[in-house]
């Protein structure tokens, strides 16, 4: 029974990478494709996390990835496009790229989305030369229990991420080590 309950999920895994694939192919985005998926996803963000629409107010500027695709069988890694908002405008592009290795397996797509709260943080993403998360400005990540009592009274770090449209199933989720990087589009 063992043997065929491994191979039951392998199987659900390949669904649903085969799912989640033909649903956005691997390819790079035009700016205007970031530009609709961040348009859609900062709609959404606000309507499920009201304290970011409030903390995005004060916000110096919101970095939003809408649509990461992250994978893995042992080996695993996640890709996306995203652009920085600063007010209403987009001010550039970036991508977030990031390799695993471990007890893994699995394929999901989700977005997030993070607030910089103050000109030092924000200024530490222009200065690098390749941000890696884990390092730098203090990230505070936001689920439901934080989001129900955050304020901008109560709002002291640097950074805010929220994570948002989660498909697929996949073992863990976060941003340790994850590298965001300026593009060109």
């Amino acid at each position: 029974m063992r043997k065929y309950t491994w191979w039951l999920v392998v199987f659900m895994v390949c669904l649903g990478s085969t799912y989640l694939m033909s649903a956005a192919p691997a390819t790079a985005a035009s700016a205007a494709e970031i530009e609709r998926g961040v348009n859609s996803a900062l709609e959404n963000l606000y309507t499920k996390y009201p304290a970011a629409k409030v903390l995005a107010k004060d916000a110096k500027g919101i970095l939003v990835f809408p649509d990461i695709v992250k994978g893995g069988f042992v080996v695993g890694g996640l890709f996306g496009e995203g652009a920085l908002r600063k007010g209403s405008a987009t001010v550039a592009y970036y991508n977030t790229v990031a390799a695993s290795y471990g007890l893994q397996a699995g394929l999901q797509k989700y977005g997030y989305a993070l607030i910089f709260m103050t000109d030092s943080a924000l200024g530490y993403l222009d200065k690098s030369d390749g941000w890696e998360i884990g390092v730098g400005p203090s990230i505070v990540v936001v689920d439901d229990g934080i989001a129900r009592s955050l304020t901008t009274t109560t709002a002291k770090a640097d950074i805010y991420a929220f994570f948002f449209s989660h498909q697929g199933l996949m073992a863990g989720l976060g941003l340790q080590g994850t590298k965001i990087t300026r593009i060109r589009k």
